[in-house]
Parts: structure tokens; sequence; C-alpha cells
């Protein structure tokens, strides 16, 4: 039925056979793994060095904390493509090439995350802080106590761009992993497409598979992501 032109809207008999056949036969399972494993680690560090960094650039002072920020800014206008040579050859002098540790260490800080972060932290009053400081309480303390409660909704933004990107990278992972035990889920369905150029119904089963993990985390996330919006919206 996928073949037909126009495709019918609904199928005539409804059926879980191709997922079986993308799991069992193209092993899909282990590909599925290993796409959740690098997303959520690099959501997970990305989120916490973003938020250091951007809380450091918002609220701390340092010598030479504007030059650093602008110099940051610049450097967004070079292609992520121009890095990718310099950094592989890098991993591979250390030994990170074909492994997990490779696949994640790039998506562990982005620049766009540290400016977003910082952006919606410089609207935290300095009072605050100062007050918190009087009172005796260390940068730490104020770091986890009052300043994370506040920059949730930008964390919950930030953690859902930083794993779609990661989970739909597929440059990346084609370069650094060779080893097909350790390929993610979008190049996984790329081979699939050259091997099964004609069973669409395989691939179309492997494109909601690689959906609906990203659904189901805006769904549990999308009322902080929303709040995150609608504070944007009013400060703006």
């Amino acid at each position: 039925e996928a073949g037909h032109f126009p495709p019918p809207l609904l199928p005539s008999s409804a059926t879980l056979h191709n997922y079986r056949e993308l799991f069992l036969r193209a092993g899909m399972g282990r590909f599925l793994f290993n796409s959740l494993l690098i997303s959520t680690c690099v959501m997970v560090l990305s989120v916490l060095f973003n938020t250091l960094a951007g809380y450091a650039f918002a609220k701390l002072r340092f010598r030479g904390r504007d030059r650093a920020f602008r110099a940051l800014l610049a450097a967004l206008v070079i292609p992520a493509q121009v890095s990718m040579m310099p950094l592989f050859l890098l991993l591979k002098q250390m030994g990170l090439v074909n492994t997990y540790v490779g696949a994640i260490v790039p998506g562990m800080a982005g620049i766009f995350g540290i400016f977003l972060v910082r952006q919606y932290a410089r609207s935290i009053p300095d009072e605050l802080l100062e007050a918190a400081r009087i009172d005796g309480a260390g940068e730490w303390r104020i770091f986890f106590q009052i300043v994370l409660p506040v920059l949730k909704p930008i964390l919950v933004t930030l953690a859902i761009f930083s794993f779609l990107g990661a989970w739909n990278d597929f440059m990346w992972p084609l370069i650094v992993l060779s080893d097909q035990g350790l390929q993610t889920l979008p190049v996984a369905l790329a081979s699939l497409s050259r091997e099964h150029v004609m069973d669409y119904e395989l691939m179309m089963a492997g494109s909601v598979v690689t959906v609906v993990p990203v659904l189901v985390l805006f769904l549990v996330l999308q009322r902080y992501y929303l709040q995150g919006l609608l504070l944007g919206s009013v400060k703006g």
C-alpha cells in the first residue's frame, strides 16, 4: 500500500509486522539504545556546563568576561563542519574515536546554550544574589538554591534542544563511530534505505521509532517549555 499513488489514507489491515521485522531482522533495538544513551548524556552534560558558563557570564565578575563572551559569539559564524576534521584528529590522538565518549564530547557545551542561559540569567536581580551573600551563602549554595529554580524553564528548553540536536545528528556519529554496533538510529536508518531501497514499510516504521522518543520527551516537559516561552515573551 505504501507504494500506491495516491497512498491510501487508512491501511486496509493494521499490523505490527514491520516493527517486529525492524527490531528482529534489522537489529534496531541496539541502534535505539545507542541513540538514547548518547542523546541523554549530551542533554545532561550540556545543561550542566552551559548553565554554569551562562550564569558565570551573566552574574559573576571576572577579568575579560565581556571580551570572552564576545569572542564566543563571534565563533557562531564558523560552520560546525569546519571544526569536524580538527576535532576528529584530536579525539583520535586521545583514543576516543569509535567510542561513546567520542560521540558525546562535542555536544557537552555549545555557544548557543551558553548564550541562551546567559540572557535568561541576566533577568535575576543582583539585589537577590547580594542579599544571599550578605546572609553568608556561598556561591555554590546561591547557584543551586536560588539560581537554578529561577532558571528551570530555560533549562528545560535547553534540555529539549540538546536532546533533539544529539538525537537527529547524522554527520558526526557517521564520522566518529565506525563500529556498526555503536551506530546511532539516523545512521542505521540511512544504511537501511540503501540495503532495502524498495522496502518502504520498514523505512516508515523506522521513522516512527525515531519520532516517538522525541515526542514523549516534549510531552513530559512541555509545561516547563511553554512556561519558559511565556516568561520570555513577558520579559521581552
